[in-house]
């Protein structure tokens, strides 16, 4: 009888350790996924401040003249900074980093076209980008330090 007893003690035993080892084991892989999404989402990001960076610095900064090579090559980068608004619609969890990220390259469109002629236009949607991008990048945890006061949350 405590034969028996021993041998149903040890296969709970071992079920149970094999129980742990999965949630383990599927807890790391969960952590691991979100390690490259986050990763990949970063570089996207990346990806899309640069080419903003030089959208806003050719608009506000080049000839007033009507040049078409640098016309040309300011369309080639609202071009590029569109496709790099859908990379982020495509890896974004959510939604208000899609739709930060198209707010703020609809105004730096603006501005490409001479329709926005001060830099202070954008930053309004650029930190909505930059709040909307910390959040879907770290769920959850708030910002320590934000570089240009508050920006409508608590601080």
């Amino acid at each position: 009888m405590l034969s028996l007893a021993g041998v149903a003690l040890g296969a709970v035993g071992s079920l149970f350790g094999q129980h742990l080892v999965s949630r383990a084991s599927t807890q790391q892989l969960e952590a691991q996924q979100l390690a490259a999404h986050r990763a990949e989402l970063k570089e996207v990001i990346l990806k899309f401040l640069s080419i903003a960076s030089r959208v806003e610095k050719a608009a506000l900064t080049g000839p007033q003249d009507s040049d078409s090579a640098v016309d040309d090559m300011l369309g080639q980068l609202v071009d590029d900074l569109w496709l790099a608004q859908a990379e982020i619609d495509l890896a974004a969890r959510t939604e208000p980093l899609r739709g930060t990220a198209y707010r703020y390259a609809a105004r730096l469109a603006e501005a490409a076209r001479g329709e926005v002629a001060d830099a202070s236009a954008l930053r309004g949607p650029q930190v909505q980008f930059m709040d909307a991008a910390y959040d879907d990048l770290w769920p959850g945890q708030r910002r320590a330090a934000q570089l240009s006061g508050t920006t409508g949350r608590d601080a």
